[in-house]
């Protein structure tokens, strides 16, 4: 029997808590109540207390407050923590003192008795002699909620042993044969914006949200256990258990469900996801095949289609990857242009692959993240064959990305091409500085660049951004050596070239101003004429060249 204290400032909650609680069928002997944090601490230092309800606003001493003090004075007190949508912000701390559910206002008769059930099983295990390995647990204050995280994750990882673990099973309702399970996994699109705009940069926060919406939409139906994957911050993973029921029924009313869901989670909080829903199945050994086949029903989403939030069932298998969705044979180009420091060229040759994609019959999640992994991989490789410090690289993939200010949400293949931009800005810059320090710069650089490519578009930026120097700085330095603006001996290499070219009777006029760089023949004539004072015809008449 068991003793269990409601902390509220709230009498109207308390009683209603008092009347929908069943008490005698969980085996609770007494109730009890402390109308604020302050006379909550007074009754667990007079009483022995197994439970303990909080109320996240009260004054004086909150909710938060209080489990921190509980944290550290009650480490093994359980404690169920009462509060609102609009309070998360108040409730990170629950997140931390491992409490065992968290229960939203109004409470309900079936979610708080449900929340009862789940505290009383952890009480019940700690009593438990047939398992060292709950009583380990116990023993480090694993709460039910964590006990069964691991649980469902020892089974999606294929790492469960029903035999030596089998006093688990009833954790999740694997002993009842009349149960039915289905994961469901949701990719958050926009996790990083959502995140920084309605989080506080607080993930854990935001999983927390999104897993009581979960819970809170799919509870009249089935009993659902949600939480974030430890693997992928952006994708949560739910998993669905119902009694009887037939697997069409289960399949329509998951897809039914998680369209709510995606729609709440779009309205509170402006969270976009994708879902992919697996297949049901008795056994719950299964639930490692259902989650596959949720992921691979994410992974082929089509993002050339997608226009929002978007639930889907499992997909057979995850879409192939298709011969031109391959970024390895561009590589070498784009290592060329930013060697050269011309990322705006690199970006050019990105782009015309991205077009492959965009002309392509679909582009699903599951290729972006595939491009996505392999296009690291690759630019990785390539910065440290140009000298930049493996320290300076994202090498550990999405959390390493956000650490160097790279957004890595996208939910359509322009968001997808921008973020690939980014990173090149990213790689650019740091191959230009690793080339900076390891490349002492001299002003004779940049008059043999113009040497070598007189007949492309050369602006001063280009320069200035390669050096790390200012445009003003490098005229100036430029010039002193050599007597020329920048500008000014580009015009110059340029017109002797000219000369040079129309010496040949056998070239037009018109492949010589190609071959210079000029946009058409007119343009040419008008930039020879303003040098020299006369035309390129004039000059060849003058020449005898003319033909």
């Amino acid at each position: 029997m068991y003793k269990v204290l409601i902390i509220d400032d709230e009498e109207p909650l308390r009683e209603a808590i008092r009347i929908l609680g069943d008490w005698n069928g969980l085996g609770i002997e007494e109730v009890l109540e402390a109308t604020d944090g302050k006379a909550g601490l007074e009754m667990l230092a007079e009483h022995k207390i197994d439970l303990a309800m909080i109320d996240m606003k009260m004054p004086e001493l909150n909710g938060m407050e209080l489990l921190q003090i509980i944290e550290r004075d009650y480490p093994d007190l359980l404690t169920i923590v009462i509060s609102g949508y609009n309070d998360f912000e108040y409730t990170r701390q629950a997140i931390r003192s491992k409490v065992v559910d968290y229960l939203l206002k109004p409470v309900n008769r079936h979610d708080l008795n449900q929340s009862l059930r789940k505290a009383i099983d952890v009480l019940d295990a700690k009593r438990k002699k047939d398992s060292d390995f709950i009583n380990r647990n116990i023993t480090l204050n694993m709460s039910l909620p964590r006990l069964k995280e691991k649980v469902y994750l020892s089974i999606i990882e294929r790492s469960f042993k029903s035999q030596t673990n089998e006093a688990f099973l009833p954790l999740i309702g694997a002993d009842d044969p009349g149960n039915r399970f289905s994961a469901v996994v949701l990719r958050v699109l926009n996790l990083e914006e959502i995140r920084k705009s309605r989080f506080n940069e607080d993930t854990d926060l935001l999983h927390f949200a999104v897993a009581n919406v979960i819970n809170e939409i799919t509870g009249d139906h089935f009993q659902t256990f949600s939480f974030a994957s430890p693997k992928q911050e952006r994708e949560m993973i739910a998993i669905l258990t119902m009694k009887g029921g037939y697997p069409e029924d289960i399949a329509y009313r998951s897809v039914h469900q998680m369209n709510k869901v995606a729609a709440t989670l779009k309205e509170l909080f402006g969270i976009v996801v994708a879902a992919g829903i697996g297949h049901s199945s008795h056994d719950a050994m299964e639930i490692a095949s259902s989650y596959e086949a949720a992921k691979a029903a994410i992974s082929a989403i089509d993002l050339l289609k997608l226009k929002g939030a978007v639930v889907t069932g499992a997909a057979d298998r995850a879409s192939a990857v298709k011969d031109n969705q391959s970024l390895t044979s561009r590589i070498p180009t784009i290592r060329n242009a930013l060697e050269g420091g011309n990322v705006q060229h690199a970006k050019a040759i990105l782009s015309e692959f991205v077009k492959k994609w965009k002309s392509s019959d679909g582009f699903s999640f599951g290729e972006a993240d595939r491009a996505l992994h392999e296009y690291i991989i690759l630019l990785n490789d390539t910065a440290l064959e140009l000298g930049v410090d493996p320290g300076q690289l994202p090498m550990s993939g999405e959390h390493a990305l956000r650490a160097i200010g790279i957004s890595t949400d996208f939910a359509t293949l322009e968001q997808f091409e921008q973020l690939l931009h980014g990173i090149l800005d990213f790689y650019s810059g740091e191959i230009r500085k690793s080339q900076t320090v390891n490349q002492p710069f001299e002003v004779g650089d940049i008059k043999s660049y113009i040497d070598n490519h007189y007949f492309e578009e050369i602006k001063i930026s280009m320069f200035a951004d390669k050096y790390f120097l200012s445009r003003e700085y490098l005229m100036k330095l430029f010039k002193q050596q050599f007597g020329f603006g920048i500008h000014e001996y580009v015009q110059k290499v340029r017109m002797d070239k000219a000369k040079e070219l129309l010496d040949d009777s056998s070239l037009k006029i018109q492949d010589i101003s190609e071959m210079l760089g000029y946009k058409d023949k007119n343009y040419f004539s008008k930039a020879f004429r303003n040098y020299y004072s006369l035309s390129p015809s004039e000059y060849r008449a003058l020449n005898g060249t003319d033909k």
